[in-house]
């Protein structure tokens, strides 16, 4: 299917399913009762609700599509080829193009939540405002990692002395304690032993909770599980990481000698 086709069509797929995915728990019951009664009051209510929800799924269907057809940014190309001479911003109907001299800097974002990249987003601040190309989850750039990318754009950008910034945002909201990490969990993700996860724990102070699981509430209240923080866990990774790549004889379990 054509790009073009497909973005147009995610957009009209999402401005329907989320009203219907909203409505669906209040209409269902409601639409049960009308045929069940037959009462002409539960059917005027029933027509009602299906009425707004349509309502909403049109209004929201125009928006979503005229935010794609005038505002995402497909892709940036520089031209000439192994130049930096100017940027094509490519949306999905024109096309813009940025001289380098009139383009200030360039930031990578990187977002990341309990450990897993969620979205790769590069910004351009010229002097006619600031232009926003995040990577599909698809994308081939989104497959790329910010190391390899941050090096690419170094040396594209360099000759134009263009300043470049990584940055990273880690969102720290989660619910306790579904997206929390278990102990073989964070075994995975620091990649040390389960039975190191304990000592590593106490000594990096990462946070951990408590609860009765719902499968065992009714049945064994006395049973509890415990959690840890991914905010920290995910700290910790990125800290080990590092570790390794500078020694790879690191394991994680053992102290930072201190000067």
């Amino acid at each position: 299917m054509p790009r073009r086709v497909r973005e147009v069509g995610v957009a009209i797929v999402g401005s329907v399913v989320v009203p219907l995915w909203i409505a669906a728990p209040l209409l269902l019951p409601i639409l049960a009762v009308a045929a069940l009664t037959d009462s002409g009051l539960v059917w005027a209510i029933a027509w009602a609700g299906l009425g707004l929800t349509a309502l909403v799924m049109t209004g929201l269907a125009l928006a979503l599509v005229f935010e794609t057809l005038t505002t995402t940014v497909r892709w940036i190309e520089f031209r000439p080829h192994g130049s930096t001479q100017q940027l094509v911003i490519a949306r999905f109907l024109r096309s813009s193009t940025v001289a380098a001299a009139d383009l200030q800097r360039v930031i990578l974002v990187e977002r990341f939540k309990a450990g897993q990249r969620k979205s790769l987003e590069v910004v351009l601040h010229a002097r006619g405002g600031t232009v926003k190309c995040e990577a599909g989850i698809q994308a081939p750039m989104f497959q790329v990692s910010a190391e390899a990318l941050v090096d690419w754009l170094t040396s594209q950008l360099s000759s134009a002395r263009i300043a470049l910034e990584h940055r990273t945002e880690i969102d720290r909201s989660f619910v306790c304690p579904d997206e929390w990490y278990t102990q073989a969990g964070l075994a995975a993700l620091w990649q040390v032993p389960a039975s190191a996860v304990d000592e590593l724990v106490v000594r990096h102070g990462i946070r951990t909770y408590q609860y009765t699981p719902r499968a065992a509430a009714m049945f064994s209240p006395d049973t509890t599980t415990t959690v840890f923080d991914p905010a920290g866990a995910h700290d910790l990774a990125e800290e080990l990481r590092k570790k390794r790549t500078m020694n790879p004889q690191a394991d994680g379990t053992q102290e930072t000698p201190h000067p």
